[in-house]
Parts: structure tokens; sequence; C-alpha cells
């Protein structure tokens, strides 16, 4: 996942470069953009993805893959969404064997691919590809095998540059993280990348802008799979009113006084611990939601606790690994009495705001791609 700034954590994945404002305004106008609008997408909450045809009552194989390490809402907030509405089979897969680290979270898989490519011989109906990192050559391989079977490939946030690099986007639209663009238009120009939308779907591919897209997206592509109710049903759920594609991507663009307060917080020697209080059955949306708000500051430790220690099924059958409560904690937040999944990266950046600087939570939405504060002239942007 493309961020404008490195950060201290995993997120410092392979594409999280210093990029001033300055300097992504250079090489976005050196380049020949191919720059579609919001006004190229349709209105409508569906992402309407070409499927494969199943048989009534079977429900869709939807893989969501990773390797070793990945951004946590990309991969978490899909799987979640999806599982919790049971509309699918949702199946967490590392490309190899272990634990997947996404962030803060330690995701204990279902299956590796090998394992997958043998239970279901016939691929997935549907893979969701978030970003990882830079030695992802056997996932691309692997996505074009899955693409051959038929499924659909999902990308989340700068998951898209794998897709891409499989050649399914190749004169097909799509986009991805704000800070990314410079870079995409340069390195695949046989893609339309749109700006000022959350997600779009073209054929079979379908793509997501930066991180908080992967719950509108989500909830898009789960309205295709089986219909609005369930989807609005699920929304109600997770405490969301909508999830149209309506965004303004211009409005992300770094500032002399956030880069220095990213410098100033990458340079801090002891960072407070952020502790997410977790127990069997909570939401796995808000879990990643409220750790990566906290994780974007580049002041904060967030780990998953929980009173045993040790393994935990979330709410959707999503698997992670929790340490045993520590007393040490600087902030303490018990997911279960925290705000849903839909109001979790607002509430917890006006937190942010209010607990360091207003200049700490810009960092944090930026990196996120979420309009909040002078970011957007209100929350309901974001929906």
């Amino acid at each position: 996942m493309t961020s404008p700034l490195p950060t201290k954590s995993m997120n410092a994945l392979h594409s999280h470069r210093l990029l001033s404002a300055a300097a992504l305004v250079a090489t976005t106008l050196a380049l020949p953009a191919r720059a579609s609008t919001i006004a190229d997408v349709p209105p409508p909450t569906t992402l309407e993805l070409q499927l494969r045809p199943r048989a009534a009552g079977v429900l869709p194989v939807v893989v969501v893959v990773g390797q070793s390490k990945v951004v946590l809402s990309d991969f978490v907030v899909p799987y979640g969404v999806l599982a919790q509405s049971h509309a699918a089979k949702v199946i967490a897969v590392n490309m190899s064997a272990g634990p997947l680290q996404a962030d803060a979270v330690t995701v204990v898989p279902d299956m590796t691919a090998a394992a997958f490519d043998k239970a279901y011989p016939q691929g997935a109906d549907i893979v969701v590809v978030p970003a990882t990192v830079d030695n992802h050559a056997s996932e691309v391989a692997w996505l074009r095998s899955q693409r051959a079977h038929g499924a659909a490939l999902v990308s989340i946030c700068d998951g898209v540059t794998l897709v891409a690099e499989t050649g399914a986007l190749d004169g097909r639209k799509a986009t991805g993280h704000w800070a990314s663009r410079p870079a995409r238009l340069k390195d695949f120009a046989k893609v339309d990348w749109l700006e000022n939308t959350r997600y779009v779907a073209d054929g079979d591919v379908a793509s997501s802008a930066g991180v908080s897209a992967s719950l509108p997206i989500s909830l898009a592509l789960l309205q295709d799979i089986a219909g609005p109710q369930v989807a609005t049903e699920t929304a109600a759920r997770l405490g969301v009113s909508g999830w149209t594609p309506r965004h303004d991507s211009r409005i992300f663009k770094l500032t002399p006084e956030v880069e220095r307060q990213h410098a100033a917080n990458m340079a801090l020697e002891h960072p407070q611990v952020v502790a997410l209080r977790v127990r069997d059955g909570d939401d796995e949306v808000a879990l990643a939601l409220h750790a990566e708000a906290w994780t974007r500051t580049m002041r904060n430790d967030v780990r998953v606790e929980s009173q045993s220690g040790g393994p935990l099924t979330l709410r959707g059958g999503l698997h992670v690994q929790s340490a045993a409560v520590s007393p040490k904690a600087d902030i303490v937040i018990t997911l279960a009495n925290a705000a849903p999944a839909g109001q979790a990266l607002g509430d917890d950046l006006d937190e942010i705001a209010r607990r360091y600087d207003r200049n700490t939570a810009r960092l944090a939405a930026l990196g996120m791609e979420y309009p909040w504060g002078d970011l957007a002239d209100t929350r309901q942007a974001s929906k």
C-alpha cells in the first residue's frame, strides 16, 4: 500500500516512499496522464462485477490473499464484511506457511495457496488482493492462474499494482491510493487510471482507492453477490449508512506542516502503547479500522490484547493472535465498547487530534485516504 510517508511499523511496505507534495505534482505533470474523473463512474452502490456462473444456492468462494505481510484494513475489512454476511465462503490465504502479519494484527490464515489449489481445483470465484510486500512474484503468478480458472480479481488500495502486473487491467479502468498515482501512471501506462472515486469495476476486475475505501468496496461487492437487502443489513450491523463511490481524491495533499509532524513523530524514541482489548466474537472490521487509525499516527505501538492471551476467533471467523493484557498501556480501547466500524476512523481521528494535535490526525487521515477534518467539509463525504 502506498502511503505518502514512511512508517515505523509493518506499513513500511515496498511503496512507502517519502513523496513531497511538490514531487507528486511535478511527477504527475511530466506524465501523459490518462485521467478520468468520477463522471465516468456510475452512481449506484454496486460494482456490477462480472462473475462466473454458479449453481443456484451455491455460495461463491472468496479468497482474501496475502504474502507474509499485508496492510491491515486491506485484508481484514473485506474478509470481515463478506464473512459476517454469510453470503460467501470466505477463506484467508497466505502464499506460504505461517501467520500473516497485518501490521498490529497477527492473522492465522485458513490455508496456504497450495492447499487452496488442492481443495478447490476449480479456483475461487473472487480473489481479493490487498497491498503486500515487494517480493510478490509468486502471488502475481498465482493470481494469473486463478483468473485463468475464471476468478474475478478485486484489489484494495495499492493491491491494484499486483493486479496490474498480471495484465488483467490493460485497457481497463482502475484506481488506487492517491499518493501512488504518479508511479501507477508511469509503470502501467495501458491502464485507464481513475481519480475521484472510491471504487470502480471493469468487467471481471475491480479496484478501490486508499485504505479507508476497503469498507465501501466490500459492501458494494457484497451487494453484487447477495443483493441490496443483505448488503444493507450487513452495513447496518457495522454502523455504515452508505457506500457510494463518490470521492474527491484531489483533497489529499501533503503540506510542509504535516511533513514536519511526520518527522517529529518518527523521531520519538518511546512511542505510546495503544492496547486494543479484544475477545472472541468481536468485530474484525472494527478491530482493523481502530488499529489502522492509531498505527498511522507514527507515534503509537498498537497491540492486540485479550484476558487470556493466545488465539481468538472473531465475528466473521477470522483467527488472530493476541497478547495477554499488559498494565503498561498508555491508551486502552476495549473493542466491545468502542465505536462500530462505520464510525471508527472518524472517532479515532477526533481523539488523536485531541490527544496529540491536528497535524498528527491529518497525517493518519492522509495515509488512509480518509476525508477527515479540513480534508472534507463534512463527514458525510466519506460515505
